[in-house]
C-alpha cells in the first residue's frame, strides 16, 4: 500500500473465489478422525510463551464514534471551532459539536478495572450521505464556513449548506467530472468566498464556487487545469488566495492564476495555460524521482515548499502581486473578466505593485528532510521563521527560512512505537500568539498526538517534546491518526484510522 495515501485503497472481495469449492471428485485420500490425538499446543513446547497483554490508555475528554470504518479526514468551522466536520471509509460524512462537557468525564483506566464503563459518545448534528465510495476530503468554506463541501473516491463533489449558526444543515448540491478526488482546499480570497479547489487523480484541478443563490448551478466551475501527467497529490492556496499551487506524483509543480490577478498585474502566463509558475522532472535540478506529495506556502506567499520521495523538498519562489488600485479590483463578486479589462483601463498591468517576482519559478534551495516521502509541511507564523517537515521515517525536521533553510533540529522518532518508526501524518504549528508561535503539533501513525518547543529545548532528550496524548490505537495499518483540528491550540480533535 501507498505510504503517502494509505486511505486510497478499497479492497473488495472476488465473489468467484469465494464462491469456489472443492470438487468430491477430486479428494484423493481420506484421513480419518483419531480422537486420541492430542491438540499441539505451542505454550507445551514453549513454557516462556505468554498471552500478550495490551494497556490501553486514552487521555481525551470527549469523543464521537459513529463512523464504521476508518476516518479519513476531518475540517474545523472557520468562525465556530467547536463544529467538527468528518468523512470515512463509510461512505458517509459527519458533523459534530466537539465542545467537551464542563466537567469532562475522563476514560475509566484498564488497570484500576478491567471492564470499565465506556463513557457516551458525542451527538452528530448531521449526517452527511450520498457518497457510494470513502470519503478522504472535507472542508468548510471560507470566510463564514456558510457550506461543508465533502469529496470522495467515488469522484462526486457534494455540498451543504447550514442554517441557524451551523446548528442545521441540508443537502445543497452535488458535481462529477473526475474519477477520483484526492484532496479539497477552501479559498481565503475575501473577494471570492465559498470557492474551493480540488486535486483528481488523473491529475486535473478543478475550482468551484458554492452559492445557493443561484439556484441554476449552485456549485459553478470556475477554472479547470490540465498540465499535470498523472495523479494531483497536494495543493494549497497561497494566503491570500490569489494563486493555487499543486503538485503531482509527476513531480511536477505549477503555481495557477485562478482569478486572473496575476495576469493584470503583467506576468506572462506559462504555455496560455494561466499558470504563472511551472517546474517539472524535466527540470534536473528539481526533479523528485517518485513523485511530490505535500506543498506549502510561506506565511509571506514569497515562496512553497514541496516534498517528494527520499526526504527531498525544494523550494520555489512565486510572485507576490500586490494590492490593486481600487478602482482596478472592483467590488465583491467582480469577475476575474473585469478585473483585467478594468487593469487596462486604469493603465495596464503597471498599476498593480509586483514584489520578489524576480524570483519568481526559482528554485530557491534543495533540501533533505528524513529518508522517505515528505508527507507534511507547515510554517510558523511571524515573527518567527520556522519550517517543519514530517516524514514516513517518522522523522520531523525543523528548518530556519531565514537562515537559508539551515537545518535546525531533527527529531528521529517524533512517531513510532512497540512495532517500530510509524510515517508522521500531519505537522502544523499552533496560531495562537499567546503561546508565541512556537509550539508545533505532529500525529502519526503510531496513533498518539504530540506537542513540541519549535525553539529547541532541554524537554524529552533535547528533542523538545513538550506534552504527548494517547487514545487511538498505533500500529499502522488499521491503526493511527489520520489528522487532527487545533483551532487556537486549546483542544485537539483527532481523525482515527480505526
Amino acid at each position: 500500500m501507498s505510504a503517502h495515501q494509505p486511505h486510497q485503497e478499497k479492497h473488495e472481495l472476488d465473489d468467484e473465489d469465494d464462491a469456489a469449492m472443492l470438487d468430491p471428485a477430486e479428494a484423493g485420500e481420506e484421513i480419518p478422525d483419531d480422537e486420541d490425538a492430542p491438540m499441539e499446543s505451542d505454550n507445551d513446547e514453549d513454557p516462556s510463551a505468554t498471552l500478550e497483554e495490551i494497556q490501553l490508555q486514552n487521555d481525551s475528554v470527549a469523543h464521537f464514534d459513529g463512523h464504521k470504518d476508518s476516518i479519513f479526514c476531518i475540517s474545523q468551522h472557520p468562525v465556530h471551532p467547536e463544529i467538527i466536520a468528518t468523512g470515512g471509509g463509510d461512505d458517509l460524512g459527519y458533523i459534530i459539536d466537539s465542545t467537551p462537557p464542563e466537567t469532562p468525564v475522563l476514560p475509566a483506566s484498564y488497570q484500576s478495572n478491567p471492564q470499565p464503563q465506556e463513557r457516551e459518545s458525542l451527538k452528530a448534528i448531521y449526517k452527511l450521505e450520498g457518497h457510494t465510495d470513502s470519503l478522504n476530503a472535507i472542508t468548510f468554506t471560507l470566510p463564514k464556513g456558510q457550506y461543508v463541501v465533502s469529496a470522495g473516491l467515488d469522484g462526486r463533489l457534494r455540498a451543504w449548506q447550514g442554517e441557524s449558526t451551523e446548528r442545521r444543515w441540508k443537502f445543497l448540491a452535488e458535481a462529477q467530472e473526475v474519477e477520483e478526488i484526492n484532496w479539497l482546499a477552501p479559498c481565503p480570497h475575501p473577494s471570492y468566498p465559498n470557492t474551493i479547489a480540488l486535486g483528481a487523480n488523473d491529475g486535473s484541478v478543478w475550482i468551484y464556487t458554492v452559492n445557493a443563490a443561484d439556484t441554476s448551478s449552485p456549485l459553478t466551475i470556475v477554472q479547470a487545469f490540465y498540465l499535470h501527467t498523472e495523479s494531483c497529490t497536494a495543493g494549497c492556496w497561497t494566503p491570500d488566495g490569489k494563486l493555487l499551487a499543486t503538485v503531482s506524483e509527476d513531480s511536477s509543480l505549477y503555481a495557477w492564476d485562478v482569478f486572473g490577478e496575476a495576469a493584470a498585474a503583467g506576468l506572462a502566463e506559462a504555455q496560455g495555460s494561466q499558470s504563472v509558475v511551472g517546474l517539472t522532472g524535466l527540470d534536473e535540478r528539481f526533479r523528485v524521482d517518485g513523485g511530490l506529495y505535500s506543498v506549502a506556502v510561506a506565511p509571506n506567499g514569497a515562496f512553497a515548499a514541496v516534498g517528494g520521495r527520499e526526504g527531498n523538498i525544494r523550494i520555489v519562489g512565486l510572485p507576490r502581486i500586490g494590492a490593486e488600485p481600487s478602482s482596478v479590483a472592483g467590488g465583491k463578486g467582480t469577475s476575474a473578466k473585469s478585473k483585467v479589462g478594468g487593469s487596462k483601463q486604469a493603465g495596464g498591468p503597471k498599476a498593480a505593485s509586483l514584489s520578489a517576482s524576480g524570483q519568481a519559478g526559482q528554485i530557491l534551495a534543495s533540501l533533505q528532510a528524513g529518508t522517505d516521502n515528505v508527507e507534511t509541511i507547515s510554517f510558523s507564523q511571524p515573527p518567527l521563521t520556522l519550517m517543519a517537515a514530517g516524514n514516513v521515517d517518522g522523522s520531523i525536521t525543523l528548518l530556519d527560512t531565514a537562515h537559508r533553510f539551515a537545518a535546525r533540529r531533527n527529531i528521529p522518532g517524533a512517531h513510532e512505537d512497540d512495532q517500530g518508526e510509524q510515517a508522521v501524518v500531519k505537522v502544523e504549528f499552533v496560531t495562537n500568539t499567546r503561546t508565541g508561535g512556537w509550539l508545533l503539533t505532529s500525529c502519526g501513525y503510531d496513533g498518539v498526538v504530540r506537542r513540541w518547543d519549535a525553539r529547541g529545548g532541554t524537554a524529552a532528550a533535547a528533542k523538545g517534546l513538550v506534552g504527548e496524548w494517547r487514545g487511538h490505537r498505533g500500529g499502522g495499518e488499521g491503526g493511527g491518526i489520520m489528522g487532527f483540528v487545533q483551532g487556537d491550540g486549546k483542544y485537539i480533535t483527532t481523525a482515527g484510522d480505526e
